[in-house]
């Protein structure tokens, strides 16, 4: 398991975009699984939308990054660099993401070439897939 701090190790993510606020499992290179627990204080509710709050999908899609990032760059030899969406394929939204909801987020690293590769995500929330997608991503 990884902290915030421990995370920050990792990844160059920063409140108020450090989508993640703890990591359950995960093996360098091959995968990771983290958590967001959602609050109705995160800044993004103020504008989306104030009447109905939902996590907006693309933040969902950014926080399965950040967790793929975690993969990756827990590898020695990724050690102080960065991952950077290169493309997001196959993306679905398939459910809502509403303040109280513990969404989990999982990440496994499924094609990598050089600095290239992709990761299968899907994000769900009481065992209910919310969304999923292929992440591209570059490495430098």
């Amino acid at each position: 398991m990884l902290n915030i701090k421990e995370i920050q190790e990792i990844i160059p993510h920063r409140h108020p975009f450090l989508l993640i606020d703890y990591i359950e499992d995960y093996q360098p290179g091959k995968y990771a699984i983290g958590y967001k627990c959602v609050t109705y204080k995160e800044d993004f509710f103020a504008g989306h939308f104030p009447q109905m709050p939902v996590m907006p999908g693309v933040l969902t899609v950014e926080a399965l990054a950040q967790v793929g990032a975690v993969a990756i760059l827990s590898l020695k030899e990724n050690k102080g660099k960065t991952a950077f969406f290169a493309g997001i394929n196959k993306c679905r939204f398939r459910g809502k993401v509403v303040p109280g909801d513990k969404l989990r987020l999982e990440t496994e690293i499924i094609k990598q070439k050089g600095p290239m590769g992709i990761g299968k995500a899907v994000a769900s929330v009481d065992g209910k897939k919310v969304a999923d997608a292929e992440i591209l991503f570059m490495v430098e």
